[in-house]
């Protein structure tokens, strides 16, 4: 039998809202055992983030929004009052027991309470401490709240998103994903999963500063360093690319296709199919420097015809062409793809309130590893009890005294 990558690895998470906890998400699909701390009777906040919310066997609305069950699968939830020292005393017995802390409190925050990097160092100097806020540890900017809208404006990613200056619609667009949080989610897991292994060389753990307009700008990638070596920016280009031409969504006589023909095969099998075989040498656009040159007689030209039919029937030819082609797909048509449905992107989950629950499958794919568990969203504070007696070896009277407390 395969053990999960990071079997025998438990994570505290003190983190809500998305980036924090698709953090440790991730680490909990991979094997960890996440132990996600939340405020007594209110919880994370992204459990408010609805609708929509599920609903429960009989069709009744529960408060588990959408949101909240999307980065929160694989944990443990419990309720922890950090304000009350009694409370504070349990996180740091629980960090005492883990490898890894993810927070997202604003800077300084838990240094009030003995819940930061040099208050938990001390007590468990293996622990991996990662924090997650909007600007970093320190900077001019350190002590501001932040939101993936505010980096996705900041860090540049909505000037190069939308339609181009002079079309209908123009403008700066931001992603409708909340891009930021999830690419910072990604470094972070990143970033913890080097610590493990430095630790492994090292015996020591280390303190993680992730900022997300420091990953909001990173992801910027080619565009940022073609500005940094041409000093000039990046012009929007609505659905179109930047590489080769064509690389674009079309309207079709009845919906939009994304077309993607930049090698000379493609473009061969392109212009056979679009029956203008002639395109193929025309000295405008048989290379993909001329076509590049001539982008804009390039996109009318193709335009005009891809309007004249149905986007499946375009489709169906390109796709035999060998042509990179797609539908752009709604919700519905993505979970319809019959690619999507052989790869299990979806998958139904048991959940103590709904029954069966559709959620999304974690995309890795390990041989020697792989990520099998999928436990439902926890509900607010699901295994408090389960955690506090079994991992922190609390009697039942203590358990009774920190809830009639209002610790837990």
């Amino acid at each position: 039998m395969s053990t999960a990558a990071l079997s025998g690895i438990r994570v505290l998470d003190l983190s809500r809202i998305l980036a924090g906890p698709f953090t440790t998400q991730l680490l909990g699909d991979l094997g960890a055992d996440v132990v996600k701390v939340e405020r007594p009777r209110v919880g994370d906040d992204a459990r408010t983030y609805g609708p929509p919310y599920l609903h429960d066997r009989n069709g009744q609305v529960t408060p588990e929004a959408g949101f909240y069950l999307s980065c929160n699968r694989n944990k443990r939830s419990i309720t922890v009052d950090h304000s009350k020292p009694e409370g504070a005393q349990l996180i740091r017995e629980l960090a005492a027991r883990s490898d890894i802390l993810v927070e997202n409190f604003r800077v300084g925050v838990l240094a009030k309470y003995g819940l930061d990097y040099a208050s938990l160092q001390k007590i468990n100097p293996r622990l991996i401490y990662c924090s997650i806020t909007g600007f970093g540890q320190e900077g001019p900017y350190s002590d501001r709240p932040g939101y993936d809208g505010v980096f996705q404006a900041m860090s540049g990613m909505m000037s190069v998103s939308g339609h181009p200056d002079g079309e209908p619609g123009a403008g700066p667009m931001k992603v409708g994903v909340s891009m930021v949080d999830i690419l910072t989610g990604l470094y972070a897991c990143n970033a913890i999963l080097a610590a493990l292994h430095h630790r492994a060389a090292t015996g020591t753990g280390q303190y993680i500063d992730m900022a997300l307009l420091d990953c909001g700008v990173a992801a910027l990638s080619h565009y940022a360093q073609n500005y940094l070596v041409s000093g000039t920016p990046a012009p929007r280009r609505g659905n179109g690319g930047f590489g080769g031409i064509p690389s674009q969504t079309f309207r079709c006589a009845d919906d939009e296709i994304f077309v993607v023909a930049s090698t000379p095969k493609q473009w061969s099998g392109l212009v056979q199919v679009l029956g203008m075989p002639d395109l193929a040498t025309d000295p405008r656009f048989a290379t993909v420097s001329a076509r590049i040159a001539n982008r804009d007689l390039v996109l009318s030209t193709l335009g005009e015809i891809f309007r004249l039919r149905p986007a499946q029937e375009w489709v169906r030819e390109l796709e035999a062409a060998d042509v990179p082609v797609s539908p752009v797909n709604d919700m519905d048509g993505v979970f319809a793809n019959p690619q999507v449905r052989h790869r299990q992107l979806k998958l139904t989950v048991e959940h103590p309130d709904s029954g069966a629950l559709d959620i999304l499958r974690n995309p890795i794919r390990m041989s020697g590893a792989p990520l099998a568990r999928y436990e439902a969203p926890p509900k607010l504070g699901q295994h408090t009890h389960e955690v506090l007696s079994q991992v922190l070896d609390k009697s039942e009277e203590e358990i009774e005294k920190l809830t009639a407390g209002g610790v837990v």
